[in-house]
């Protein structure tokens, strides 16, 4: 039997598209975009077409987006310039961010903890209330929807507290862009960062969005690159990717990005319709109408998350388990601590542009004898 691949929320496989831009890439002259003769011009030419493509999935202008080697980079370059904007001023942050955005504000000013509810959603008038009084923050950050537990967030009312108070605000939208529509011209926050192999494109490239009239220093110097705001060779082909697969999501109006949506959300509704059947499993976070539609957190009574992950990669079923950010990390989830779950028994299980009603089923087959066999060792 083929194995099922149920964690999409931490990569999903290039689409057919992005493939084909690669080769695309491949019959290009091997030059430098920087450079003023002809070979440059050609792969300046296809470079920029694939930064409009990024943009035009995003609702922004191609000069907004600096292009990266993926969102990491994109989140440390946001917190990077605001910090060197206000040095010594705090940075706002929830424990329900992303690794990446903690450490990166950790490592570079001091951190508030914004306070969050037991579905992981930001506490909106507590933010506003911050605002309020004490020192200006650096800067604020807000996942546009939790990478975990898929939780949204109500980015428009945080980012328009933001604008009204004067402070730069940064929204992470990896674990969001290509899964749900994002009007980033609308949004107007000061800098998004979004990452490519999350969408169907490769990994190694990422962009961060700067609003038009935002200003920061760039994280890497060294280069003109990027309009002087990330220095460095850009990663052409995975960028050409990228390019390629934001095309393809928003082509007849965002066609694809609206079908696989609702493919998605109904794959997951009858996934946690199988799973929830068999006694103390039940969604961590919450309701369908309020998370991304390509996953979801299960908790799981009885056992724990690692021995459940375990039994479903021997029964050729891959998902995540809520405990570990990755294999080499044996940390417990700050997203589940944060929503005052155990972390040890919950399971991230996500679907993708490829997944199906059989993956579906073959989860649900396995994962019921996985979880009876374990409670019966106990």
């Amino acid at each position: 039997m083929p194995r099922v691949y149920l964690d999409h929320a931490s990569t999903t496989p290039p689409r057919p598209e992005a493939l084909a831009a690669l080769s695309t890439w491949s019959s290009l002259p091997a030059a430098d975009p920087g450079r003023l003769h002809h070979e440059g011009r050609l792969v300046r030419d296809a470079l920029e077409d694939a930064r409009r493509q990024v943009g035009d999935l995003l609702a922004v202008s191609a000069r907004e987006v600096v292009f990266t080697s993926g969102a990491t980079e994109a989140i440390n370059a946001a917190v990077w310039g605001a910090t060197r904007r206000a040095p010594g001023a705090p940075v706002l942050v929830a424990d329900v961010e992303h690794s990446a955005v903690r450490e990166a504000s950790a490592r570079l000013a001091p951190t508030e903890t914004l306070p969050v509810d037991a579905a992981a959603r930001l506490d909106v008038d507590a933010l506003g209330d911050r605002l309020r009084v004490g020192p200006a923050p650096a800067l604020v950050h807000c996942q546009w929807a939790n990478h975990e537990v898929g939780t949204l967030q109500a980015v428009d009312r945080i980012v328009g507290l933001c604008r009204e108070a004067g402070v730069p605000v940064h929204v992470d939208a990896a674990a969001a862009c290509g899964h749900v529509a994002l009007d980033l011209g609308a949004l107007g926050a000061d800098l998004v960062s979004v990452s490519a192999h999350k969408l169907g494109g490769v990994p190694g490239a990422g962009a961060l969005v700067v609003r038009r009239g935002s200003r920061f220093d760039p994280l890497l110097v060294g280069g003109e690159q990027e309009r002087g705001r990330r220095a460095g060779f850009e990663a052409v082909p995975a960028l050409m990717a990228f390019g390629a697969a934001a095309a393809a999501l928003q082509a007849d109006g965002r066609r694809l990005l609206h079908t696989e949506a609702q493919a998605s959300r109904a794959l997951v509704e009858a996934l946690v319709a199988a799973a929830t059947n068999l006694e103390g499993v039940g969604v961590v976070g919450p309701p369908a109408g309020e998370r991304l539609p390509h996953l979801v957190c299960l908790g799981v009574e009885g056992v724990e998350a690692e021995p459940v992950l375990i039994g479903l990669d021997r029964a050729g079923v891959a998902v995540h388990s809520g405990s570990a950010c990755a294999a080499e990390s044996i940390e417990p989830s700050p997203v589940l601590e944060a929503m005052g779950v155990d972390p040890s028994h919950s399971l991230r299980v996500s679907v993708g542009w490829t997944s199906s009603q059989r993956d579906v089923e073959a989860f649900a087959a396995s994962f019921w004898t996985v979880v009876e066999e374990l409670r019966m060792l106990r």
